[in-house]
């Protein structure tokens, strides 16, 4: 299986103590980064052997990631990728704005440190010359997710973790990628600077714009596209 493809490297993150959590994260992270697209049916015994874990681990990963929404179990077939409806995008994307806005919002007295959104931008900017649009889209998520760490807190980190990860699964039904990653990069420039002058006030409004108008491109996008995969 080509999603395979390195997950063995992957061994080494499971540390001496092989546990269900480090698996499913590694997997979460493997759905995340799109080895594993939507509607993939997951081998208990290919992926149990590449990473060298009992099955019984392996389930229990899996029933984490199924209790996260990332895989769903289907009786006499096994478990597969999820596919997301146009209410979960919807859902995903309230989320977001309840969540990212109100970590801009609380940030609290500047400077800020945006290393991590400074590095997500540069990243960016270099698929994008590369034409690199998967990598762009990873570049834009990474740069929502070093926002969000901005919070400090470890809860609100693991929250998102979960939704940028379902995210991430609508985008990989998407067919045209660049036209859905390339108009966001300057955005994500415009907040950076923002946040860099020390004007979170402008960063949210610039944080909110942006978050709906993604949520109508990608609904309208996702939609059209889950239409036409319609029986």
């Amino acid at each position: 299986m080509a999603e395979l493809n390195g997950l063995a490297n992957d061994r080494a993150l499971l540390g001496r103590t092989s546990t269900a959590e480090r698996v499913s994260d590694i997997l979460r992270s493997r759905i995340a980064e799109g080895f594993f697209p939507p509607g993939t049916r997951l081998s208990e015994d290919s992926i149990g052997n590449a990473l060298g874990v009992s099955r019984n681990t392996l389930r229990e990963a899996f029933r984490l990631l199924t209790h996260e929404r990332l895989l769903v179990h289907q009786l006499n077939r096994g478990v597969f990728v999820r596919v997301l409806t146009v209410e979960d995008v919807e859902d995903i994307y309230r989320t977001r704005s309840l969540v990212e806005c109100a970590v801009v919002r609380g940030l609290g007295e500047p400077p800020y440190v945006v290393d991590g959104l400074a590095k997500a931008v540069a990243d960016g900017r270099r698929a994008s010359r590369e034409g690199d649009w998967k990598g762009l889209g990873t570049a834009n998520i990474h740069f929502h997710r070093e926002l969000v760490a901005l919070a400090g807190s470890v809860r609100t980190d693991e929250l998102m973790r979960s939704v940028f990860a379902e995210l991430r699964l609508a985008f990989h039904l998407v067919d045209d990628p660049r036209r859905l990653h390339e108009p966001y990069l300057a955005r994500n420039g415009q907040i950076l600077q923002a946040l860099q002058g020390g004007d979170r006030g402008e960063a949210e409004t610039l944080l909110g714009v942006y978050l709906d108008d993604s949520r109508k491109r990608v609904v309208e996008v996702y939609g059209r596209r889950v239409a036409e995969d319609a029986p």
